[in-house]
């Protein structure tokens, strides 16, 4: 009133009876003004339609709206197949075809020169999915020979580092972080189960809900906001139906106590002053609003401050955490990428296979029908592939080989004396037949040539004969 351009007389009355309670709901307080009653009513009065037809408001001096008020709880996924929610089933569908098909594309790039991918039948399959299902650990071991799939499989494993290190965070965050969540997100789902509303006492929140068909018997009215506490802590409803303002109130003064506010906010016109129909104050008064709001300062911020806190509580409801899982949506790119890569290697390495052994299927032999043709290119295709094979180190040759190889034409050993060599020839002859000249040295590091020893049973036979 102090922002009002002249002086006005006024004084204040409260809407009570006898014991200090409040003398009927606001609509009785409204219609005294329309009886002429009072000049007029202040206070947190909603400014609706209905209540309009009577009488004349202020523009709002805040702004309202309703919602519903509901407890949270934490919903921390500590079952036993909690570490499974962190993908959808679609996406745990998609992440299995991938492992087995990027599995098999290895195998076939693989099977003719990697002897790791032959085998028995079965072996080959145990191959195929443990190498696939090893990739998710990185504990595959298998030698990967060909460069195409040194390309899939490079590529495939930089889709499972991410997709491992989605899932590894997302689970940690499910089993670890605080998730809190309404117990009820709207008021459909009340209506459904049949579940006990409450509301503030006196206020038009009876004939809202019966609006949206709440039976009268599923609502409790509670003669203030500080009762709301009580009654959901102990299970008498199981949400309240107010205007936010009020819920403000409670949750200023309760929100260490895990509520929430959820649904979709019905938007009402705000809190008014209540004046005659024609009043010459309205529009003063609404001005006077006005000036209020804009003033320096913002005074009817620091009015709310006053009312609400600081508003931290305020806030608490909107940081609960909540995990959802993750979807096919969100890889989608990267299983294109390696989708792509592992049918493009395919296609290529099949072209190539195809091309060299096309002679098969376009063999003139008129006795050999599609499927035998089909089944003779499966057989070329089972074959290992040496040329594919490194080059093996070349042996060193043996003693032997090199005695019975081609005479070099720089030999100092003669042919005739290769023929008349024989192995028993070969060593230190008997003790009695050696002479001083014969002994080798043990202490000589090098042995006698082939030579030194042909000329020494040259020289043993002159002397037997002599």
């Amino acid at each position: 009133m102090a922002k009002m351009p002249y002086d006005v007389a006024y004084k204040y009355v409260p809407y009570e009876d006898s014991s200090g309670n409040m003398n009927g709901t606001y609509d009785d307080l409204v219609y005294q003004v329309y009886l002429q009653n009072f000049d007029a009513v202040v206070g947190d009065i909603t400014i609706i339609a209905n209540r309009s037809l009577y009488v004349d408001f202020t523009l709002p001096y805040t702004e309202s709206g309703v919602s519903m008020l509901v407890p949270v709880i934490d919903k921390r996924h500590k079952h036993a197949w909690a570490f499974l929610e962190p993908l959808t089933p679609d996406l745990w569908l998609a992440s299995g075809a991938f492992i087995i098909f990027t599995g098999f594309v290895v195998w076939v790039l693989e099977h003719r020169v990697n002897e790791e991918f032959r085998g028995t039948p079965s072996n080959q399959l145990g191959t195929v999915f443990y190498f696939s299902f090893s990739t998710l650990v990185f504990a595959h071991r298998e030698k990967i020979v060909s460069n195409l799939s040194r390309i899939v499989v490079i590529i495939w494993v930089f889709v499972v580092l991410i997709l491992q290190s989605s899932y590894t965070a997302s689970l940690t965050s499910r089993l670890t972080v605080e998730q809190l969540q309404p117990t009820v997100t709207d008021l459909n789902e009340l209506k459904r189960d049949g579940s006990s509303v409450g509301y503030l006492n006196d206020s038009f929140m009876p004939s809202f809900l019966k609006r949206l068909n709440f039976s009268d018997s599923k609502l409790i009215a509670f003669q203030s906001p500080e009762e709301y506490h009580g009654a959901l802590s102990n299970g008498t409803v199981a949400a309240i139906v107010d205007e936010i303002p009020y819920i403000k109130v409670f949750l200023s003064k309760f929100c260490k106590k895990k509520y929430i506010t959820t649904g979709p906010t019905y938007k009402t016109d705000g809190f008014g002053f209540v004046f005659p129909k024609n009043s010459p104050l309205v529009p003063d008064v609404s001005r006077a609003i006005l000036k209020l709001s804009e003033a320096e300062g913002n005074k009817m911020t620091q009015i709310e401050q006053e009312l609400y806190g600081d508003g931290s509580c305020l806030d608490q409801g909107n940081d609960s955490t909540t995990s959802s899982s993750l979807t096919v949506k969100s890889f989608s790119g990267l299983f294109l990428i390696t989708g792509i890569a592992s049918v493009s290697a395919l296609s290529l390495y099949l072209a190539l296979f195809l091309r060299k052994h096309l002679h098969i299927l376009k063999s003139d032999d008129s006795g050999k029908t599609v499927c035998q043709k089909l089944a003779l290119l499966g057989k070329a295709y089972d074959k290992m592939d040496t040329t594919k094979k490194p080059e093996e180190e070349k042996e060193i040759p043996a003693m032997g080989d090199i005695i019975s190889g081609p005479e070099s034409p720089n030999s100092s050993i003669s042919s005739y004396a290769l023929e008349n060599f024989e192995l028993e020839d070969v060593g230190t002859p008997p003790d009695e037949e050696v002479s001083p000249g014969m002994e080798i040295s043990r202490e000589s590091p090098d042995p006698p040539s082939f030579a030194d020893m042909i000329t020494q049973r040259e020289h043993s036979e002159e002397l037997m004969a002599a």
